[in-house]
């Protein structure tokens, strides 16, 4: 049996998965949000409460793989581990109380998990793709280029070090008034000029040789709402399609809103009613510097690329 643990800035997500050829059936999953990045952009360090939620989540994680009777995993860290002052003290204290090896990863490998997560998404006949991830404390992109038999030719990524819980942490998570919410979408264009000049991107969108792909709950919530979604259901989300126009008018309708009106959304509720207004704006940078006009949604990432990943692992042993 096979696991797959991500631990972000936001949330703690785990599968569990028995591996079939070259693919996998997931069996269990577990997915918290703990908010481990809580105040670090502030005060350098993870807090005791955030790291109390937080081992209190991994240990549910290490009590199912246990069960499961999982021989082989990997349990990776990402941008809270990274910037924390105290993230190799807090990492010792997961290997003590729960039995997990966190292995904190660099942004590059967290883009290319992610990006090797999502490529049964991909659409095979057009050559380029953005695909992104945005997280609590950083979000991640990709450039990567591709032949029609799915090799890859290029890729480049980029650490944007801007998430929706620090840009919430700047700006705030309940009423938005005048311009704030067009000041993050502009702090976050700002970020992205350099990778756009780099590879030339606006010109192959203009060109209609770009695809674009996202995974995080922000255009995970996005779509539910779009489908008028009672309660979130992975299957009707992980593959489906939203045009720019349904992001602009979702996001600028969940800001002009208050927390509570937020939250009363099933695909928001109370946990998540203070941060999407901020992935909103991270995603609507995104989708101005590069109007492709439609992005595919991807409810898959890391954890996905960590399980093909580990599926190679047992391939290479076989022979």
């Amino acid at each position: 049996m096979l696991a797959a643990l991500d631990l972000g800035t936001n949330n703690c997500r785990l599968l569990i998965a028995h591996p079939k050829d070259d693919a996998f059936r997931v069996v269990d999953a577990f997915s918290r949000i703990v908010r481990l990045g809580q105040g670090i952009s502030n005060t350098g360090a993870l807090s005791e409460e955030a790291m109390d939620r937080t081992l209190e989540a991994l240990r549910i994680c290490a009590e199912k793989m246990s069960r499961r009777d999982v021989t082989l995993s990997r349990v990776v860290a990402t941008e809270a581990c990274r910037r924390a002052g105290n993230g190799d003290a807090f990492i010792d204290r997961v290997k003590s109380e729960t039995g997990l090896q966190l292995e904190v990863i660099s942004n590059r490998e967290e883009a290319e998990l992610a990006l090797a997560g999502c490529l049964p998404l991909f659409d095979k006949r057009i050559p380029n793709a953005i695909v992104f991830d945005i997280g609590g404390g950083s979000t991640e992109l990709a450039w990567t280029r591709h032949d029609r038999d799915g090799r890859r030719l290029g890729l480049d990524v980029m650490s944007m070090p801007i998430g929706v819980v620090t840009l919430t942490e700047k700006y705030g998570g309940d009423q938005f008034e005048g311009g704030t919410y067009r000041a993050m979408i502009d702090e976050c264009l700002d970020r992205l000029n350099a990778f756009d000049a780099r590879h030339g991107i606006a010109e192959r969108v203009g060109e209609d040789s770009v695809q674009m792909l996202g995974t995080s709950g922000t255009v995970t919530t996005l779509a539910g709402l779009r489908l008028n979604l009672k309660r979130y259901v992975r299957d009707r989300v992980d593959g489906t399609s939203l045009g720019f126009d349904d992001v602009r008018r979702l996001a600028g309708d969940l800001a002009g809103m208050g927390f509570e009106e937020r939250a009363a959304f099933p695909c928001i509720g109370q946990e998540r009613a203070d941060l999407v207004v901020a992935g909103c704006a991270i995603l609507e940078a995104i989708c101005e510097k590069w109007p492709v006009g439609r992005l595919r949604v991807a409810d898959r990432g890391v954890r996905e690329g960590i399980l093909f990943g580990l599926l190679g692992q047992l391939s290479g042993a076989s022979r």
